[in-house]
């Protein structure tokens, strides 16, 4: 039975919304997640959090500014998922906007694993950089940071993973790093780069470096920034939000990158009507695809493409890939729950499988699938070959997974070889016949740590739709804000009686359902079995757009027969 709690509201916070002129519908779908008035909605750059507040931005600026008037080379080294590809973009375009002399590179997450290794750092060292620049990773390469003081290559780490007890010995700029001021510890690492940008063209400015020529504009990486922020699924605070927020605006007038909108022409997408939506569940896979199963290289120059040309077979090249990654990810699913039926899965705190055959670059996706399906931590192995095995974890909300990882270092020292994360996704490395002594480990951490209570999933929704809001206008106008991670999209139940069903692309229904809110379509997707008459559903407003026509449509997320 579906176990559905309605979001409370404060009633005081939705009228001091209402009273400013917001529909009644978004002042009540706000107020449930934390806005009271309109400065919890900063709206203009203006409002943006102050670079000085992030501590070693404004060092690093200086640092950076000296870099350019002596014509020193950068490098970037950047990461394989889509906030390093982003956060690498900007750098790229931000830095040679600023007048600095900029390459980058990014490990083969297959040769070279995770980070700012001392391998990376020698085949670095090749290009003869004088100053290396970590985007997205390097806060805890001690041994990479370390590799390249002995070569005489400075590091200026930026970065927003969580730190360990101790941290490089480099110049650093992390919300997250011990000290440091910044309110939005939620900041993707593309927006750490952002942030040194702005600092950086203050302090040009400071030298008098914009005095004959125009100073850049740094909002025409914004759709970059909103891209790796909703699609590195950081939690969306205000500040996090404004960005999104201006990224997408600009997305909207036809002002994105050339790759951003290549994205949107190979995803068959209008990039006028773009939502967050879009960027985490229609791009931001596309441009994963690369670093999973293939070379980031490639999602990275798709975002540094000057023109439209270049940008769309870079594209069409990333959608080819995620076709691929989603037929691997299909075969690893359909593995993973053949041995889950060998497990007694709800007696278990958590989940960890291996299969010799799973690839490395999807076994989070994996993760992701299996947390979802069982409400449990997840963690999913593939062999990086040498006896050791490399895993990506999900957790639940109710489980800090890097904490969780802490907790078992401390319990079992040595046993993990490397590991890192955040709240909600995690990684790690470990030797492949110390599997089971890990499982067992992570299973008590998760029973130390997690109750009965926590397993069990709560579908948590906006209550009832009411009828003067079921139509196209609610949910163009909740398609028009950003919703995403700690700021969830609104998700509405209700009791309807299915008065149609048919089979669309072999194996989708197609639905026409009735309600006492209003009559309207429905999908329900990766379902091919016939419905009961009356059902009860989760449900999204969605538009769909079919002969140049919009229409009110529902996605059904969850169901359950309506017995009542």
């Amino acid at each position: 039975m579906l176990n559905i709690q309605t979001r409370a509201w404060p009633e005081p916070a939705a009228a001091t919304l209402r009273a400013a002129g917001h529909p009644p519908l978004l002042a009540r779908l706000w107020a449930a997640r934390g806005i009271a008035s309109e400065q919890d909605m900063p709206r203009s750059l203006a409002e943006l959090l102050p670079y000085p507040q992030l501590l070693g931005c404004e060092e690093a600026a200086h640092r950076l500014a000296d870099a350019i008037s002596q014509g020193e080379r950068l490098l970037i080294v950047g990461d394989y998922d889509a906030d390093g590809a982003t956060a690498c973009a900007v750098g790229v375009r931000g830095l040679g906007a600023l007048g600095a002399r900029v390459e980058y590179m990014v490990p083969n997450r297959f040769e070279f694993g995770y980070g700012l290794s001392p391998e990376i750092v020698r085949l670095a060292a090749e290009r003869k950089p004088d100053l290396i620049i970590t985007v997205d990773n390097g806060i805890a390469a001690h041994a990479g940071v370390e590799e390249a003081r002995n070569m005489g290559i400075p590091v200026l780490i930026t970065d927003h993973h969580l730190p360990g007890p101790t941290v490089p010995e480099a110049l650093i700029v992390n919300p997250n790093q011990a000290g440091c001021p910044f309110p939005s510890k939620h900041l993707a690492g593309v927006g750490v780069m952002f942030y040194i940008l702005m600092a950086l063209r203050a302090e040009l400015r400071r030298r008098g470096a914009f005095r004959s020529k125009a100073e850049p504009n740094l909002a025409e990486l914004l759709d970059l920034v909103a891209l790796g922020t909703v699609a590195d699924v950081v939690p969306l605070d205000a500040n996090n939000r404004l960005l999104v927020a201006q990224g997408l605006a600009r997305i909207r007038r036809g002002l994105a990158q050339p790759g951003i909108l290549a994205l949107y022409g190979v995803a068959g997408r209008d990039p006028g009507k773009a939502t967050t939506g879009d960027l985490g569940f229609v791009l931001g896979p596309r441009l994963n695809a690369a670093g999973r199963i293939a070379d980031m290289g490639l999602g990275i120059e798709c975002l540094l493409a000057g023109h439209q040309t270049a940008a769309q077979g870079l594209a069409r090249e990333l959608d080819r890939l995620n076709r691929d990654r989603r037929g691997i990810e299909q075969g690893m699913q359909m593995e993973a729950l053949a041995q889950l039926d060998q497990w007694p899965v709800d007696d278990g705190y958590s989940l960890c499988l291996h299969d010799p055959g799973w690839h490395q670059g999807v076994v989070g996706l994996l993760a992701s699938r299996l947390k979802e399906r069982h409400h449990r931590p997840v963690f999913a192995f593939a062999s990086a070959g040498d006896g050791m095995l490399k895993a990506s974890g999900r957790s639940i909300p109710a489980l800090h997974l890097r904490d969780a990882l802490d907790r078992v270092d401390r319990l079992a020292p040595g046993l993990l070889r490397q590991f890192g994360g955040h709240a909600a996704a995690a990684g790690l490395t470990l030797e492949e016949v110390r599997l089971e002594e890990f499982r067992q480990a992570f299973e008590a951490v998760c029973r130390e740590l997690l109750t009965p209570h926590d397993l069990a999933r709560v579908l948590l929704t906006d209550g009832a739709l009411a009828r003067e809001d079921f139509n196209l206008a609610s949910a163009e106008a909740i398609h028009q804000q950003v919703w995403g991670q700690a700021f969830p999209a609104p998700a509405f139940h209700g009791r309807f009686r299915v008065q149609s069903q048919r089979l669309v692309g072999e194996k989708h229904l197609k639905l026409r359902l009735a309600a006492s809110e209003g009559n309207a379509d429905a999908m329900l997707f990766n379902h091919d079995e016939p419905m009961p008459e009356r059902i009860r559903a989760v449900y999204r407003p969605d538009v769909n757009e079919w002969n140049g026509q919009r229409s009110l449509q529902l996605t059904l997320e969850h169901w359950e027969p309506d017995d009542a």
